[in-house]
């Protein structure tokens, strides 16, 4: 299975997002199984997430299907990247904070 789920994580998310050249996937195995880290670009955070965690939760429906057929346990986690609308919010909520003094 030696990389077989990172490369086909790697291609369903090139496939969906508009910045297909920043996608990276990290792939780290312990006693707990087979953790794929996902770094994508931050505007196609939307599109990886889907509403309301939908596409996010179809890839990781795809990702069990794959780690079934390899007889491993294959989760997935989607990493926040630096600039996205969560930290943005972030910052407006602190400017807020400091202007209410």
């Amino acid at each position: 299975m030696e990389g077989k789920d990172q490369k086909f994580l790697e291609f369903l998310v090139q496939s969906i997002v508009d910045h297909p050249d920043a996608v990276k996937v990290e792939r780290k195995v312990d006693e707990m199984g087979v953790l794929l880290t996902l770094h994508v670009h931050p505007t196609d955070m939307a599109q990886v997430i889907g509403r309301r965690g939908s596409t996010a939760q179809s890839i990781r429906s795809l990702l069990k299907i794959v780690g079934i057929k390899n007889n491993a346990r294959v989760n997935l986690k989607i990493a926040e990247p630096e600039g996205s609308t969560r930290e943005a919010r972030s910052a407006v909520d602190r400017a807020v904070e400091d202007v209410n003094l």
